[in-house]
């Protein structure tokens, strides 16, 4: 009798789940950024995917691309890249999908590349489908970027185990790699999603979006990561005052161990963003910028963010069927009888030469130069 109930109490104890470590203290977030090269890079699409379940997909999942576009990416002294998963990809197949992260992950570290790795996303096309994706739509911006979860995932409470088990699958699997940078848990999370789908949209979105986001950070640290979790801030115009935050930006400013966010402004906003951040006394990186029609360039903010020792990861690496090199106003003008005067994002064509060239030559001086200097 007595060996049976020290049987069953091995098997409680070994069913209890771990305890979620803590936040990092502001001191460790910074100890560990002073560890790192100053992080330069990427949002990465192969230019053969439309989307996340095309890049992930066992059928387009395309190792070849992807070690050809990381040879580019290493060649201007990008050291990150910020990638999409997508939870859909993980209930199609979990060991297949994490078999497919191992190997990026090994194609970018043989080029010097540590991913940010984003699980969630709530931009543009609330009803993603598995298997073949369609077709870019053409003149439009991003015409086939999914969300994560999608509608149908996030209106269903029965699927909260689901995506629960897909956070805890991933980062558990990868929780001790040093060849990841950090998970960025959700992209965008009280973005109302985007482009032309407002009447397909959750109606409960920014509800549900609300009850997750912490649930998510609880499930990424239950799994004990030794990367750093963030989420980046997106919208509103101040930043440093608590008052002016919604629910879903104070989750992400109260939980996140390093501080990201998003700015498309003028150079001006960039550095205003950057003071508004700084009071966390946390390491910042801005995980996505760079939209040239709008005033948001090389030219203009990395200057701002290498002396100020901010990461940098602009939008998007290769020109192909995202179509970022359109504006967003394309959903309601799609270019099809002429080009924009200006490409909007992405930094190089479809065979890999830069579209500006200036472009290439900076970022290739920035990452060399030393920490919080100038080339």
């Amino acid at each position: 009798m007595k060996r049976i109930l020290v049987s069953a109490l091995t098997l409680a104890l070994l069913a209890t789940p771990a305890i979620a470590r803590e936040r990092w203290t502001a001191a460790e977030a910074n100890r560990w950024y002073a560890a790192q090269p100053w992080p330069l890079g990427a949002n990465y699409l192969p230019a053969s995917a439309i989307n996340q379940l095309e890049m992930w997909q066992a059928d387009t999942f395309n190792p070849a691309e992807i070690e050809r576009e990381m040879t580019w990416a290493e060649g201007l002294g990008l050291n990150t890249m910020r990638v999409f998963l997508h939870d859909i990809v993980w209930q199609q197949d979990e060991a297949g999908f994490k078999k497919r992260i191992d190997q990026f992950l090994s194609i970018a570290a043989k080029h010097h590349v540590r991913p940010l790795i984003v699980l969630f996303d709530s931009c543009w096309d609330p009803d993603p489908k598995p298997g073949k994706q369609r077709d870019p739509i053409p003149g439009v911006h991003n015409s086939g970027w999914v969300e994560s979860p999608g509608r149908a995932a996030l209106d269903d409470p029965a699927q909260r185990p689901r995506l629960e088990a897909y956070v805890k699958g991933v980062i558990g699997a990868f929780a001790k790699d040093n060849r990841i940078l950090g998970w960025d848990l959700w992209n965008e999370p009280d973005n109302p999603g985007g482009g032309n789908y407002a009447a397909r949209e959750s109606r409960r979105k920014y509800e549900h979006v609300e009850e997750l986001l912490p649930k998510m950070y609880q499930w990424a640290r239950s799994a004990d990561p030794v990367q750093p979790l963030t989420s980046g801030v997106w919208r509103g115009e101040d930043w440093s005052n608590p008052a002016n935050l919604n629910t879903v930006q104070k989750t992400q400013l109260d939980q996140s161990d390093i501080i990201s966010f998003h700015d498309y402004d003028w150079p001006e906003k960039f550095a205003d963003r950057i003071r508004q951040l700084k009071g966390y006394g946390r390491p910042l990186i801005c995980t996505e910028y760079m939209a040239r029609a709008a005033g948001s360039t090389i030219d203009g903010d990395l200057p701002i963010a290498k002396r100020a020792d901010v990461g940098m990861i602009n939008w998007g690496f290769v020109n192909g069927k995202s179509q970022t090199h359109y504006p967003w106003e394309s959903f309601q003008h799609p270019y099809v009888l002429q080009q924009p005067p200006v490409w909007f994002h992405d930094l190089l064509r479809p065979d890999g030469t830069p579209y500006r060239a200036k472009e290439a030559e900076l970022l290739r001086a920035y990452s060399a130069a030393p920490r919080g200097k100038l080339p």
